[in-house]
């Protein structure tokens, strides 16, 4: 069978198995840019007082958790913002959709041939530029079911929304789209639109009026901008942070090194749009409920990766790495959800992540989210519903994968219940495994106290690598070590590589609360 008519299979029966609702659920998306698990005043872990920013205030964030589920370990699809969007749409893991990276085309179907690799120790891989046009997407799942679907704002993955089952949308937009300030020291006083986030509002609350009136269930997909970097905000909520005794000292500290603090090293910058932004997702929640929609409206609040949020002052990071990286605070982002039988006020310890959200649609649908076939997500439903997983849900292993250099060096991780190892291509001889349950930071290295156990998830991760198709790094016989210690990123390469034992920690992360 082609993967043209496996699709048309797939779509034809879940045509035949949709149920008759008479109302099926909206579902709006509020997905955002580069927000970190540790972005909100909401904890991710009430035992973890550094699993929250306690001095950015988003009252509308919080109240959103109080009256939905807020989701301990909730993982991104991907370290970096295209594939993470690409395994939302796809409920595919990074392996098995093959957009790995967002990056210029190969030469080479499999691997990533670029002269500024040619000497690394091993030779990254190429990634899909789009999203496989026979895989089917969240509009194309829910539309046997009557839905209308838009995407507003940030879509970075190549190709037209439109392809995809969008029937309203911004068209192929990426990171720069986002940014309006054009000066590059200084925040202007003028800015009224900053990361475009009044706008896309504007646009989102249209696109659920016109359902509303057209009685056609939605799903909205709202993808800001913000908090991606270009930071931006309104000026009155920077001068409001800039008077904040914790940034006021941040000044200070750097005053003593450079006269000024350009506007992209300034908190009260990063802070402010961080509260604009709460403004734009209380408008989105207010206009819900004036619409008399809210009983019926699921509504996600998700990041697409991890983040390190280093500039602000005195806080101590609960996880490792960053953005690009696949360590915790790479792939960890916060995840709250409200919607129809989803108890406010409680919390879900469950591991999860970004592809499970297609299934879980198909299901709030009225669908079988066992029809979706080649896909690696679940359906949360039940789960949101109050019902307590089992061990098979609880141990079921995430995948990640990301063969490239970039910042980083390539490497996969998978993650099983509290047991999570990662393989870095370069030194497959460092095996590396944390217990997630007591070593959240990814500190001490327990492989070689488990090698049976470490070996055992190893091969399971290998083995669905084959299995789904996925491209692999191969041992470079150019390498050239010289080179290679001369490469820009080299010094983080080897920081936050692989290692045995204990790795000493980072400058934020020594910090004491």
């Amino acid at each position: 069978m082609t993967s043209h008519s496996f699709k048309t299979v797939v779509l034809t029966l879940l045509c035949l198995i949709a149920k008759a609702q008479a109302e099926p659920p909206n579902i709006v998306m509020l997905f955002l840019d580069d927000w970190g698990w540790n972005g909100s005043p909401v904890r991710m872990d009430e035992s973890a007082p550094n699993s929250s920013m306690p001095v950015l205030e988003m009252p509308n964030v919080e109240k959103l958790a109080n009256e939905g589920m807020v989701f301990r370990n909730a993982y991104a699809g991907a370290p970096q913002c295209s594939p993470s969007r690409v395994c939302l749409q796809t409920g595919q893991s990074s392996a098995r959709n093959g957009f790995t990276v967002y990056m210029n085309a190969s030469k080479d179907e499999v691997y990533d041939l670029s002269s500024q690799y040619a000497e690394f120790p091993v030779v990254p891989c190429a990634s899909d530029q789009t999203i496989d046009p026979e895989t089917i997407t969240i509009p194309e799942a829910l539309e046997p079911f009557g839905y209308a679907s838009a995407h507003i704002g940030k879509w970075h993955m190549r190709g037209s929304p439109a392809d995809e089952g969008y029937t309203v949308h911004d068209g192929d937009t990426d990171n720069k789209d986002g940014n309006t300030i054009q000066a590059k020291h200084i925040h202007p006083e003028n800015i009224n639109d900053p990361k475009l986030m009044f706008s896309i509002t504007r646009r989102a609350i249209k696109f659920m009026e016109n359902q509303v009136e057209a009685k056609t269930p939605f799903y909205l997909q709202i993808s800001h901008y913000a908090m991606h970097e270009g930071r931006e905000c309104l000026p009155e909520t920077r001068k409001k942070y800039a008077n904040h005794p914790v940034v006021q000292n941040f000044y200070s500290e750097f005053k003593k090194k450079r006269r000024k603090v350009p506007y992209k090293h300034d908190p009260a910058v990063w802070l402010g749009m961080g509260e604009d932004l709460d403004g734009r997702i209380g408008a989105v929640l207010h206009r819900i409920k004036e619409l008399g929609i809210e009983d019926n409206t699921y509504v996600i609040l998700v990041s697409d990766n991890g983040y390190r949020h280093s500039f602000y002052p005195g806080l101590n990071q609960p996880l490792h790495g960053h953005k690009w990286w696949l360590w915790q605070g790479g792939i960890r982002v916060p995840m709250i959800v409200k919607g129809p039988g989803i108890k406010g006020g409680t919390s879900f310890a469950g591991n999860v992540v970004g592809y499970d959200f297609l299934p879980t649609f198909v299901d709030w649908a009225g669908g079988d989210p066992t029809s979706l076939k080649e896909i690696d997500g679940v359906s949360l439903k039940s789960y949101m519903s109050g019902e307590e997983p089992g061990n098979d849900f609880l141990n079921r292993p995430l995948y990640f994968h990301y063969p490239h250099y970039r910042t980083t060096m390539p490497h996969s991780a998978i993650v099983a219940g509290n047991r999570k190892i990662l393989h870095f291509y370069e030194q497959p001889n460092i095996t590396m495994m944390f217990d997630l349950s007591v070593d959240e930071g990814e500190v001490k290295n327990i492989a070689a106290d488990y090698p049976a156990e470490h070996k055992s998830l190893h091969t399971a991760m290998m083995q669905y690598f084959t299995k789904v198709g996925a491209r692999i790094p191969k041992v470079n016989l150019k390498f050239d070590e010289a080179i290679y210690k001369e490469a820009k990123e080299y010094q983080k390469r080897m920081i936050w590589g692989p290692f045995e034992g204990t790795r000493l920690l980072d400058a934020d992360e020594r910090i004491e609360n």
